[in-house]
């Protein structure tokens, strides 16, 4: 009877044992399995912007002239969701700034814009003084070789502006302005590129800022200027003595291969060379707009632009 007690008692202490192992066993891998589980977890927004050079505090600085309407100009109050400009009391508006806050809304970014010249803005993307350029500029080639482009987030069309009662008001090609004296703003692919391709066209010094080439127009220093077609709308709501010229789909218009006019016309955001996480970031958002997304976007900061601008 106590050999039996005995083998009784000695079964029950291995069970014991056995049931206490098992329990040991199970608690590394519970733990395991949360490490796994939280490994393959998605990255929260914070975390993904904090993996994007320039990103990481979560601020995405952005550059424009805040003087090209209608992709961005200057106001004193922030009517019609006008954003502060960096180190001034001014506040900025516009194409460029509706787009930039939808970029900041998708990815959780606060906006910080700078106020910069034209020409200062690509040098500004390569430093890493900003984050982008988000300012109306076209995707060229040679642009391409000193930044990166996401985008493009506006598909623009090359017009000219002239006086409504000028000799070339009514011109149908390119080759009806052959005469003329024209300019176009600095550094553009209007000035450098399609100005030229106008023979006996009598081009005059650029013009270092869009209002200084529209005011060229209307104080009668020239008799034409090219830019593209958002700029030409907002110029004849702000002057209606103006009137587009568009050669568009005809055999008359500036001419460019399907390339060319695909890095020409199209309007795209600069970034560092090499942040191929940021050109995503943007893409992301932008390949899920449509063209008639953009121009519903362009149409309204048409509709709001300062009439001075």
């Amino acid at each position: 009877m106590k050999r039996l007690f005995a083998l009784m008692l000695a079964a029950a202490m291995l069970l014991a044992m056995a049931a206490c192992g098992a329990g040991e066993a199970s608690a590394p891998a519970a733990e395991e399995a949360a490490s796994a589980a939280s490994a393959e977890a998605p990255a929260s927004a914070a975390e993904e912007s904090a993996a994007i050079p320039g990103l990481e505090d979560g601020v995405f600085t952005i550059a424009m002239e805040c003087a090209y309407a209608p992709y961005n100009w200057t106001q004193t109050d922030d009517a019609n969701g006008a954003v502060p400009i960096k180190d001034s009391s001014d506040f900025a508006n516009g194409y460029d700034i509706m787009i930039a806050k939808k970029l900041c809304e998708a990815n959780g970014w606060e906006l910080e814009v700078i106020r910069s010249d034209w020409d200062s803005l690509v040098p500004s993307v390569q430093t890493g003084t900003i984050d982008a350029a988000i300012a109306g500029q076209s995707m060229t080639a040679e642009r391409a070789e000193q930044v990166d482009f996401a985008g493009p987030y506006f598909y623009a069309t090359i017009v000219c502006l002239t006086k409504a009662d000028s000799p070339y008001a009514e011109a149908k090609a390119i080759a009806d302005l052959s005469g003329g004296s024209c300019t176009a703003q600095l550094a553009t692919i209007w000035y450098d590129t399609c100005l030229p391709q106008i023979e006996g066209a009598n081009i005059q010094p650029a013009a270092e800022t869009a209002p200084a080439m529209l005011m060229a127009l209307e104080s009668g220093q020239v008799d034409f200027v090219c830019t593209d077609m958002p700029t030409a709308q907002g110029a004849v709501a702000a002057y209606p003595d103006l009137k587009i010229l568009d050669f568009s789909g005809t055999d008359g218009d500036f001419q460019f291969s399907e390339e060319e006019r695909a890095e020409n016309v199209n309007i795209g955001i600069s970034v560092q060379k090499g942040n191929t996480a940021l050109v995503e970031a943007l893409n992301a958002v932008l390949s899920k707009m449509t063209a008639d997304d953009f121009n519903s976007l362009m149409a309204e900061a048409i509709k709001i632009q300062p009439v001075g601008e």
